[in-house]
């Protein structure tokens, strides 16, 4: 091992997996010989792999939310030859902080939270006025603790031309116009989402104007999707790409059209110009991370709400986003 290695424990969402990248990239900018390999969930370990920052990717033994105390002092033994010099726990909870203990990693850093001492012995302060990005928070840990954060490296997840071709073989793709890419869904909930009739009336109008529009998604996103894609003028790819191809594919695009939603953070680490929505969340906290990109959020009195389904029933702060603000801003650009 590198006389600086260091275990990182990842969160469990895509769209923190690739704010976290920041992260990474700041350990190797204070020490470019420093070695980083990552504990997180299975399906995170592709995304991972196109971090050039990470060594390894190491899959957590446990399902979220799962305690498991066998399970992380089993793998927690298994990597004490490895002889991290530090760990450092991006989620708050008391279970994320077991692993690192149980393998003597002699300094463990991490937030203030859940009852930690002990497990945590480089103890940080929650300040959430400082810390007012995610992306912040898991910047702060891999810097003195009095640093002050003036700027965080944006991700970029390296993306593959010869697994662009491959995707696009292998979903029958045709390229033959210029692409957008549309992600209707989100995973937090229906407050965070941009109505369906919306996201088909602008595939209508790209179309009409063009573009090719591909639609990107997890299964359960699928049958939503079909809503969009009627009389031809999309292609639901909801549930038939898997991550890497999901990434190279994104990278394709000119445009993504998304939710606040983690392939709005993967579309912006490869480059594409993301078109952001927000409705319950705000930018001002996980904002797409990338100099492309153009954000629409009213900002109204009951935003940001945070909630999953919107409390007062209208979801004003979506509706009032029309498709033909969303064009404008493609024609733009």
């Amino acid at each position: 091992m590198s006389e600086s290695s260091i275990l990182v424990v990842g969160p469990s969402w895509i769209g923190d997996m690739v704010m976290a990248q920041s992260l990474f990239k700041t350990l190797r900018q204070q020490d470019p010989q420093c070695v980083i390999d990552v504990l997180a969930p299975g399906w995170s370990l592709p995304v991972i792999a196109r971090m050039p920052e990470v060594r390894e990717g190491i899959i957590s033994p446990t399902a979220h939310g799962e305690f498991a105390l066998s399970k992380r002092r089993i793998l927690g033994k298994a990597l004490r030859d490895r002889g991290y010099q530090q760990a450092i726990v991006l989620p708050r909870s008391f279970k994320a902080a077991l692993l690192p203990w149980f393998a003597r990693v002699p300094r463990r850093t991490g937030f203030r939270g859940e009852m930690r001492y002990g497990l945590i012995n480089d103890m940080r302060p929650f300040d959430t006025r400082k810390l007012n990005q995610t992306v912040k928070r898991f910047v702060a840990l891999g810097l003195p603790a009095t640093a002050k954060i003036d700027s965080v490296p944006y991700p970029q997840l390296l993306s593959s031309q010869e697994g662009q071709q491959q995707a696009i073989a292998a979903l029958r793709l045709a390229t033959d116009k210029p692409v957008i890419a549309m992600m209707p869904g989100a995973e937090y909930g229906p407050a965070k989402c941009w109505p369906l009739e919306y996201f088909a009336e602008l595939a209508t109008k790209l179309h009409a104007a063009g573009h090719a529009v591909w639609l990107f998604g997890s299964e359960k996103d699928r049958v939503a999707a079909d809503q969009i894609v009627s009389g031809g003028v999309a292609v639901n790819l909801c549930g038939r790409t898997n991550i890497e191809q999901a990434v190279d594919l994104l990278a394709y695009c000119e445009y993504a059209v998304s939710n606040d939603s983690g392939l709005m953070h993967v579309a912006a680490a490869v480059g594409t110009h993301v078109i952001a929505i927000y409705g319950s969340t705000t930018p001002a906290f996980t904002p797409p991370l990338s100099d492309e990109a153009d954000v629409h959020y009213l900002a109204l009195e009951c935003s940001p709400c945070f909630k999953r389904t919107c409390p007062l029933g209208h979801l004003k702060c979506l509706r009032d986003i029309t498709p033909d603000l969303i064009m404008e801003s493609i024609k733009k650009t």
